[in-house]
């Protein structure tokens, strides 16, 4: 496979002088990819606050949180200054200005790079040899939509997901039974969305306060929620069908699944 320093040689001619920023939120693990598609200045902006000098180097190769150890390519920049700021949570504010190297590529090169350690900014010397080059898109890439059938996300990744144009336009029509999993223990929930609030709505429920009114799920820590429980769909329906066919077959999955004895579901 080919290696991103032989289609970027400005990567491995300066190694030494970048520092390699692989871009993902703490909390909301699609924010900075959400703030690139919207604008790219918003991205920079976002890149620009920092709680540590993470940026002591001349060069900053951005990198963005895609899928799983899968990163888009957001530019090259140069850090010009840096300034301590005396309030909020981003202590340092760099000035960076996007270096003419390889434009063309941001947002279409997507770079292969398997992260298994929290670091987020890397001296690029060290890594350089481990950046692949997986594909190069004709346009900038976009957040997809996977298909009801092929979701099976952590609540970190749906709470930067679920805003995205794709997957609202997804949600916000469709009524249907879908899975809470918790990672950890095995057990699972099974709900339905149906009424006003589709599955669109349900799931903005749980991402702002993890249980979504559930009994069970109202005794459980919301951090332990955010860390480990994942969310898919069972089944989907238009939005036109009966809310009580969306609640036999809420109870069907419960009783296939027995997640009234063996989950989180009371009734």
């Amino acid at each position: 496979m080919m290696e991103v320093k032989n289609i970027i040689s400005f990567l491995a001619e300066n190694k030494g002088a970048f520092k390699v920023h692989c871009g993902r939120g703490s909390i909301d693990t699609f924010k900075p990819l959400r703030l690139f598609l919207q604008d790219r200045a918003l991205f920079k902006a976002w890149q620009e606050e920092q709680t540590q000098k993470n940026f002591q180097r001349k060069y900053i190769l951005s990198l963005i949180y895609w899928r799983k150890d899968e990163w888009i390519f957001a530019g090259i920049y140069e850090s010009l200054d840096v300034k301590e700021t005396p309030d909020g949570p981003a202590r340092y504010r760099y000035t960076t200005e996007l270096v003419d190297v390889a434009t063309d590529l941001i947002g279409k090169l997507i770079i292969g790079f398997k992260k298994d350690f929290r670091a987020s900014y890397l001296c690029l010397e060290n890594y350089i040899d481990d950046l692949e080059v997986l594909e190069i898109t004709r346009d900038v890439c976009k957040t997809i939509f996977p298909g009801y059938d092929n979701v099976n996300v952590s609540w970190q990744e749906l709470s930067g997901l679920i805003e995205t144009d794709a997957w609202k336009t997804a949600l916000a029509n469709q009524k249907g039974v879908y899975l809470i999993s918790d990672s950890v223990n095995g057990k699972k929930y099974v709900g339905s969305a149906y009424g006003e609030n589709m599955i669109l709505g349900r799931w903005r429920d749980y991402i702002a306060n993890g249980n979504g009114g559930n009994v069970e799920l109202k005794n459980i820590d919301f951090k332990y929620i955010k860390e480990n429980f994942r969310y898919s769909i069972l089944e989907i329906f238009k939005n036109t069908t009966d809310d009580d066919t969306i609640l036999a077959r809420e109870t069907w999955w419960k009783e296939v699944l027995m997640t009234r004895e063996f989950g989180y579901n009371k009734n």
